[in-house]
């Protein structure tokens, strides 16, 4: 079957290659950029805050959430809980590919407390969503990219109608950095390392990915900043209040000042200049490593972001009451 591209990728020699061009046009006037959330809900609290920051967005029309990696019924339940509690029970939640995990589920509890329920598979969904609106969906992935490989594998062809991957993940430059908060040599990142066929197989489909490394994403919430979001009182930062306290009593060796990796992937789909990003091609192996190496750009990567510009933004729109 021959590749379908519809404003996401052309055809040179060996391959599809991202037309990032068509990628970068802006929504028409007066329309909302459609989008899916792809979410490992629940283990640490950057996924809360990003999903908090998506429901605060009005650029984006969210279609619906997709929950990856692990018990991903569990994380669906948990997004459920989450949407109920801020009164957007119309967003649909989807469950991906479950996998095995040995990472402690730090939200547990919030998640165990909403009914069960069987929940529409998260693949299938993302696909359908796809093929509803060819070439305008751009796909936030901040998990492991579990969801996105089983996408390509099942459909490839569906897949590369994507306008766009925005995604967290990866290490070109820069590792986790250090309790002195000193830079580390590049490492496998946690989302790229759980899954790199995931990653292999998204940076080979010829849909246009930005990337938002390590580099560009170890972003702290400072205390001023937390007590700001905690003491809103308001439906969302009450959520946020009760996952962050999860989280750090769950969590031994979290940090005072959580890292916001996730939000930074959304921050860029609402306001690219906070995260500019460069061409690269980016290769990835068996380890996760995430290597900038010779050769047609498969990727645009952000390497430093305005990381006062982001804070100002996440400060803005979800410390604030909703208009």
């Amino acid at each position: 079957m021959g590749l379908l591209c519809l404003g996401a990728c052309s055809r040179t020699g060996g391959g599809p290659v991202p037309d990032f061009a068509a990628a970068a046009r802006p929504v028409p006037a007066g329309r909302q950029q459609l989008a899916i959330l792809d979410t490992d809900i629940g283990d640490d609290i950057d996924d809360a805050f990003a999903l908090a920051l998506v429901l605060r967005s009005p650029e984006i029309k969210l279609l619906g959430i997709t929950t990856d990696f692990g018990d991903t019924e569990l994380r669906a339940r948990l997004a459920d809980r989450y949407l109920a509690a801020v009164g957007h029970t119309e967003i649909p939640v989807a469950a991906g590919k479950a996998t095995t995990a040995n990472n402690v589920f730090t939200q547990k509890a919030y998640a165990a407390r909403e009914p069960e329920r069987k929940h529409a598979d998260g693949v299938a969904f993302m696909l359908e969503q796809i093929k509803q609106h060819p070439g305008e969906v751009t796909l936030i992935a901040i998990g492991p990219l579990v969801n996105v490989g089983e996408a390509i594998k099942r459909d490839g062809e569906t897949f590369r109608k994507l306008k766009r991957v925005v995604m967290m993940g990866g290490s070109v430059y820069r590792g986790y950095d250090t309790a002195s908060s000193n830079h580390t040599p590049p490492q496998p990142e946690w989302n790229i390392a759980r899954n790199p066929e995931g990653a292999q197989a998204l940076l080979a489909s010829g849909v246009a990915v930005y990337m938002m490394p390590l580099d560009s994403t170890e972003i702290q919430l400072g205390a001023a900043e937390q007590q700001r979001i905690y003491a809103t009182g308001a439906a969302l930062t009450d959520q946020l209040t009760l996952l962050y306290h999860q989280w750090a009593a769950l969590n031994e060796n979290h940090a005072s000042a959580p890292t916001l990796f996730d939000p930074v992937a959304v921050a860029y789909a609402v306001r690219q200049e906070l995260c500019p990003v460069k061409p690269m091609r980016i290769e990835v192996d068996g380890r996760g490593m995430t290597r900038a190496v010779e050769g047609k750009p498969n990727a645009q990567v952000c390497l430093q972001s305005d990381e006062r510009g982001f804070l100002d933004l996440l400060l803005g729109r979800i410390a604030e009451p909703a208009h």
